[in-house]
């Protein structure tokens, strides 16, 4: 066998932030940078010597250089069998589908997830384990740990193997099956819901548009929205996924899915609109001059469950991260099931729908999921919201309007200021860490903080506890401020700042969110200082 040992040295920069290690292509193009990080997570990851691994990416640039990187390496390490998505494509819920079905020992995503791509955008690589679902921080710590003593890896001497076909061929001794990227998932989405009852909705005329942002989702989409349920040709747009996503920046929101945003809120909208991200775990859902916040949808999701056939026996719980409004909450308690709040980060959902005690997950940056895999999956998200639409027979601002008169309205809006000086904005949450104690009985523009901390998570199943994971401030009328610099980026820093209060006075619920929202935003300011620390006047992005 052609192995070849490679003498190397560890890089200082290979610590996981919150899904994998993201860092700029020149980074990862860096030589030995990407084999460094691979044979860590070999050396690590349980089960692979002899098992199968799952490999697949989103297709953005470098993603074809590092799967044959990979291939090699895993051959090398003695790897049992890899199945790999046809032309190296896999979305990151398909991944997770694909370990499961097929009793595999983990999977190496290839994404960036929401960040830019092409040459002079972002790379990314994360493992998931057995379940399926991102590895644990024990896992992610020892792969760090595993690449800062790195002092040689192993890698086959082999050409590359054509992943444009399906089939099996060997690699070394290694089998290497290039599977249909899609099929394991559609397969799956046929048993959580009505396909048949979708699919009469859309030939009795409902209209859909769904944006897959040149990113992974597309041939998804297109297989699922079109070939299975009928919807017209060009009803999935952008479905080519693009190394550099046509340019543009594939993270579903108000901001860069403006064009889906702009026919949603036109004369001629049609009766849904949606986007996926990059690597299509993501979702945002849009009606006809209405937008779905993130967690209105979790908390709409968990109270029509029962209408999609997957979960007609119900939910056993709900689990939403922090940052993500209370509205899941007030639909747990009507339920009659526990809703937990762990740390952001799909990773800390797993003991939980491992344990059984969950069935539904979410996040407010976009993420949506259930049991059916280990990840947040944003078509799965779009299927869920057709099915109820097929079953209760009315708009999506029909709908949750209803929702906020049955369980009231958690007001919510996350404002993100990106690529702001790291330095600046760490001294600007580590000073308001500093005076959480003393926040108790001050005001801010007319508002009275009850309660301040930083968060921290327990988790109830295997007693871990993870710490720092956001300032919260709570004030007597309900209202709630959060601030978090998010580990997703890969230059300078994101400062996110979420603001929520609640409104149960249904004549109150229609209005803008800006305008509820407005006393919120004032006393987030006199609070922080976002302006003084950051120089930004607004935020780039508000959601």
């Amino acid at each position: 066998m052609a192995i070849q040992t490679v003498a190397t040295q560890p890089f200082d920069d290979q610590k996981p932030g919150t899904s994998g290690l993201r860092k700029r292509v020149s980074r990862f193009q860096q030589p030995h940078y990407l084999e460094n990080f691979v044979q860590s997570i070999l050396d690590v990851g349980e089960g692979l010597r002899g098992g199968t691994l799952v490999l697949g990416g989103d297709g953005r640039y470098y993603n074809q250089t590092a799967i044959q990187t990979i291939l090699r390496m895993a051959a090398a390490h003695g790897v049992g069998r890899v199945l790999v998505g046809r032309d190296g494509l896999l979305s990151t819920p398909a991944v997770s589908a694909v370990i499961r079905e097929h009793g595999a020992a983990g999977g190496i995503v290839l994404s960036a997830s929401h960040n830019p791509g092409g040459p002079d955008g972002d790379f990314g690589i994360k493992f998931n384990t057995a379940n399926g679902g991102p590895a644990p921080e024990a896992v992610t710590d020892a792969i760090y740990q595993r690449s800062r003593e790195i002092a040689e890896y192993r890698i086959a001497d082999t050409a590359d193997i054509d992943l444009t076909r399906e089939g099996t061929t060997e690699l070394e001794g290694m089998p290497v099956e290039v599977i249909d990227p899609v099929a394991d998932y559609a397969a799956l989405m046929e048993r959580l819901f009505d396909m048949d009852a979708i699919a009469a909705m859309i030939a009795d005329g409902f209209r859909l548009r769904f944006d897959a942002m040149h990113a992974i989702t597309g041939p998804y989409a297109r297989r699922l929205l079109e070939e299975r349920l009928g919807a017209p040709a060009g009803s999935v747009v952008n479905a080519e996924p693009l190394p550099d996503f046509g340019g543009g920046h594939p993270d579903p929101n108000l901001v860069h899915a403006r064009e889906l945003v702009a026919l949603m809120n036109g004369p001629d909208a049609p009766d849904l609109g949606a986007a996926s991200d990059g690597d299509g775990d993501r979702n945002m859902i849009l009606g006809p001059r209405f937008f779905v916040t993130p967690s209105d949808s979790l908390a709409f999701l968990a109270a029509n469950a029962t209408c999609a056939p997957g979960y007609a026996g119900g939910i056993r719980g709900i689990a939403r991260s922090m940052p993500t409004s209370a509205a899941a909450d007030r639909v747990a308690e009507a339920l009659g099931v526990p809703c937990y709040e762990t740390p952001t980060g799909w990773k800390f959902f797993g003991n939980l729908l491992d344990a059984g005690r969950v069935t539904l997950c979410g996040e407010e940056s976009f993420g949506t999921g259930s049991g059916h895999v280990r990840e947040k999956d944003g078509l799965w998200a779009v299927l869920f919201w057709l099915n109820i639409l097929a079953v209760r027979g009315r708009g999506v601002g029909d709908l949750v309007r209803d929702h906020w008169q049955r369980f009231g309205r958690n007001v919510y809006s996350r404002y993100d200021y990106e690529g702001v000086d790291a330095e600046a904005a760490g001294r600007m949450v580590e000073g308001l860490r500093q005076r959480l104690a003393e926040l108790p009985g001050q005001s801010f523009n007319g508002l009275t903080v009850s309660a301040a901390d930083d968060f921290a998570y327990t988790d109830p199943v295997d007693g871990s506890r993870t710490e720092h994971q956001g300032l919260r401030v709570f004030f007597e009328g309900g209202e709630r401020l959060v601030f978090r610099l998010s580990g997703t980026g890969t230059e300078g820093a994101t400062l996110r700042v979420y603001l929520e209060a609640f409104e149960g006075n249904p004549e109150r619920q229609a209005r803008p969110t800006a305008e509820l929202l407005a006393p919120l935003t004032a006393a987030a300011e006199a609070l922080a200082g976002i302006r003084s620390h950051t120089g930004r006047a607004e935020p780039d992005v508000i959601t």
